[in-house]
């Protein structure tokens, strides 16, 4: 990550649990658009939404495509504290890599800390059924819940921002009516 010139805020590229759950103090959020990479249920839980026995799933960006979500502006003062909390939170298993990428926002480009999937790590996954999907989330449980309570958070949260997913909708329809077949 590039170093920040002294007394610089950050910004924070949300996609996931940051949307509806940041947990940390910001100054201000804005609605940005990541190109290059998708929002996907691509990153085994073992913590926070499953276990070593049962793992869940959690969103990752994956290379292609872009990703709407939020950025959040914190306070130089509060970089230390808030990279310290975000560390913990989503770097327990070192399956991402922590990159600042330009983000797209209705007041212009901003330069963001973004956390973006290790492709190379155990914890990446890819190519599950819609089936193993949903078994996935209806049954996985960790730290911080129930993993269909993480996708779902997520979908709503979205929504609530005005920002369109069309395939975590697609998947939250799914989810809630049992609408899969096999492909």
């Amino acid at each position: 990550m590039r170093s920040l010139k002294p007394h610089q805020d950050l910004w924070v590229f949300g996609y996931g649990s940051l949307v509806w759950r940041p947990n940390f103090h910001y100054l201000e959020r804005r609605a940005a658009l990541l190109k290059g990479y998708h929002r996907s249920l691509c990153l085994w839980s073992r913590i926070n939404r499953g276990t070593p026995e049962r793992p869940g799933l959690v969103f990752g960006l994956d290379n292609g495509g872009s990703c709407r979500g939020m950025v959040y502006r914190i306070s130089a003062n509060h970089i230390p504290d808030t990279l310290d909390e975000l560390w913990k939170r989503e770097m327990p298993s070192a399956a991402y890599i922590p990159r600042h990428l330009p983000c797209h926002t209705p007041h212009g480009q901003t330069p963001a800390l973004v956390f973006v999937v290790d492709r190379k790590k155990d914890g990446y996954v890819r190519g599950l059924s819609h089936e193993q999907l949903a078994d996935i989330i209806h049954n996985a449980h960790g730290t911080y819940g129930p993993c269909i309570e993480y996708v779902l958070e997520t979908a709503q949260a979205l929504t609530d921002h005005g920002i369109k997913d069309e395939r975590l909708n697609t998947l939250v329809q799914k989810l809630r009516y049992g609408a899969f077949n096999a492909k």
